[in-house]
């Protein structure tokens, strides 16, 4: 069953009576009633191309975090072959927010990470929302080294609404957790790409999203926080989050604007919940791109690019 944003209303009322005009044509003339689900189909993706022709900084959010939207799990089946995930920090734990491993993509071999936030209550608590805490990115960063060490280049699907702001993971050393990760990817002297796939969250999508090469896809948002914590820091009210989004600077066509971003992968009308075998074949696509920018380089060049490029950020605005 199809869910619907807010506002998606008109869209999903036209919806309804297509559904409820098909079941009457089972019993009455189909002929007739064939016409009309025409017409209503024809206007129905007509208000959705108006809709998503329009869509506001929070409308954006609001499709970056739809439940239906492919995960991390997804992306892994439809974009890779033989995947082997590896776990743990060697330090502490396992942490299920990060999910990552070892992979083959169009017959290149990589290391493909990211958040994995769950399609169900148990696999959404099982992953902890895709907020990951310090054991992993630990794990980010063992996984990254153990990449650069044989030489595989990185894949990183970013979709989190920040690091876990617990208290514990605070008391293991959350701040200096994400600022290694950091580090890690400026230091790698194999090629990243990242994908921003639904919502890039502060120094939890930074951790593992500073590459060489920074993709969204075109309904996806990155932000250094959430429209909710920026509403209540900024004007103690979390209800102002349409507000804080509107001059946050979080879509795709802001940040490709600012220099954040190196590109945008287009997702089908609606978002890429409604065609989400679509959006990952040109995800790969994408990547796939970033990756042969690089065949041919040395591993200092590819490490001074990467420096390169967030140090010129800003710098020309």
């Amino acid at each position: 069953m199809k869910s619907y944003l807010d506002f998606e209303k008109p869209v999903a009322e036209l919806q309804a009576k297509i559904v409820e005009l098909r079941a009457l044509g089972e019993n009455g003339d189909a002929v007739a009633i064939g016409e009309e689900v025409s017409r209503l189909e024809a206007k129905s993706v007509q208000a959705l191309k108006e809709l998503y022709a329009n869509l506001t900084p929070w409308q954006k959010t609001l499709v970056a975090r739809h439940p239906n939207r492919p995960h991390f799990s997804d992306f892994v089946a439809g974009l890779v072959e033989d995947f082997t995930p590896l776990a743990g920090d060697r330090a502490f734990s396992e942490d299920e927010a990060i999910v990552g491993g070892l992979a083959r993509f169009r017959g290149r071999p990589v290391l493909i990470m990211g958040h994995e936030k769950g399609a169900d209550t148990t696999s959404r608590l099982k992953h902890n929302f895709g907020m990951a805490r310090p054991e992993g990115y630990r794990k980010a960063v063992r996984l990254m080294e153990l990449a650069d060490r044989f030489g595989l280049p990185i894949i990183a699907l970013v979709d989190t609404a920040g690091a876990f702001p617990g208290i514990e993971a605070e008391q293991r050393g959350q701040a200096e957790a994400i600022a290694r990760s950091t580090e890690a990817c400026l230091n790698l002297t194999v090629p990243n790409v990242a994908l921003v796939i639904g919502e890039g969250g502060s120094g939890g999508a930074i951790a593992i999203a500073t590459a060489n090469v920074v993709l969204m896809l075109e309904h996806a948002i990155y932000s250094v926080i959430s429209p909710e914590g920026a509403a209540s820091i900024l004007w103690r009210d979390a209800a102002k989050a349409q507000d804080a989004a509107t001059n946050m600077k979080i879509t795709s066509a802001d940040l490709m604007r600012l220099g954040v971003i190196d590109g945008v992968v287009p997702e089908p009308l609606g978002g890429a919940h409604r065609e989400p075998d679509a959006v990952i074949a040109e995800a790969g696509d994408a990547i796939a791109q970033g990756l042969e920018r690089f065949d041919g380089m040395t591993p200092d060049q590819i490490r001074a690019e990467r420096r390169a490029k967030f140090l010129a950020i800003g710098r020309s605005l």
